[in-house]
């Protein structure tokens, strides 16, 4: 192996710099060259590909996004057009591939090595829900973005005795909303997994303050089916008492964020591990942190495959919120 690329796929967050940059570096120790692509599949299926060298990523590890960019391509689902871009990568002599994104990207590196390509994954995405690691890249700081919010709001909350809903990102996976919930003390969580109903957040936020509490968070995952339009409009028209319920989405400011120091870690050894995972051989896996190490799993595996939360920790959300 002399030639490797490297990629970022899907939704942007933050630590993906770092991983872009360790994988750059390490490579370049072991005398690789490494190329990188721009954004995403689409850059693949264009030529948008360039070398990168140590120098072309410094100073980008205390960013948040990705200097490569980022984008969405629906032609990479035609087989013929992957065909396409693993001959584009074998006449510049790129020997394998590492893709640094969420769920949907790894569905695409695992039809890349079903190919014949060699391909590593690296698990990014703020929504901790790709099979395969524990935590994902970029989890950390959309966290604690999304915390000092809750605890900003409830200052304010606390002030004039009512009650906030913050929305979360996380379409098909609560798990955003549920940690936020739990480290800035929210009285509700409203997720994906669990089916709620806007009269039972109601029951919820009156009877916090019928046990005293001068305020009343309310933590939603923009993907709930009790999101927060619904929750609203119902307050809207049956809870007229509850008009003082004030609603903030955080959206992507949670994508936006400087990377934490986790997440510069993180990133820094997913992107040391993956050319590591290539120099011995090994490649059709997703690097990943589980039980408090890298791991990798075959991308096959976690390829489509829903992530399940955790029951213990939903159920933490009820007996703490009291």
């Amino acid at each position: 192996m002399k030639r490797v690329a490297v990629l970022t796929s899907g939704g942007d967050a933050p630590g993906m710099n770092a991983a872009i940059r360790a994988v750059t570096r390490t490579a370049v120790f072991h005398g690789l060259e490494v190329f990188g692509v721009r954004n995403g599949f689409y850059g693949l299926l264009n030529g948008l590909i360039d070398p990168l060298g140590p120098r072309d990523v410094g100073g980008i590890l205390q960013h948040g996004g990705t200097v490569l960019g980022s984008a969405r391509c629906d032609e990479f689902h035609d087989e013929a057009n992957r065909h396409a871009a693993l001959a584009d990568l074998e006449r510049r002599g790129i020997d394998a591939l590492v893709v640094i994104g969420g769920s949907g990207s790894q569905t695409g590196s695992a039809a890349l090595k079903a190919l014949g390509f060699p391909v590593i994954g690296i698990a990014s995405t703020i929504d901790n829900d790709l099979c395969g690691s524990d935590v994902t890249l970029g989890v950390d700081t959309a966290l604690n973005v999304a915390i000092d919010a809750i605890d900003k709001l409830r200052v304010t909350a606390s002030s004039h005795n009512r009650a906030s809903a913050v929305e979360t990102m996380g379409r098909g996976c609560g798990y955003l909303a549920l940690m936020a919930g739990i480290a800035g003390g929210a009285e509700c969580v409203v997720i994906p997994e669990v089916e709620t109903t806007p009269e039972e957040v109601v029951a919820i936020i009156r009877g916090s303050f019928e046990r005293g509490k001068s305020h009343s968070i309310i933590v939603v995952a923009e993907g709930a089916p009790c999101n927060l339009d619904r929750l609203i409009a119902y307050c809207d028209e049956h809870e007229p008492g509850l008009a003082t319920l004030r609603a903030t989405r955080l959206g992507h400011i949670q994508r936006g964020g400087t990377p934490t120091s986790f997440d510069r870690i993180l990133g820094s050894r997913f992107g040391h591990a993956a050319i590591e995972c290539l120099r011995r051989g090994e490649s059709g896996v997703l690097v990943g942190w589980i039980d408090g190490h890298v791991c990798t799993t075959p991308l096959e595996e976690i390829a489509g495959k829903p992530k399940q939360l955790d029951e213990e920790t939903i159920r933490l959300t009820r007996v703490l919120a009291r």
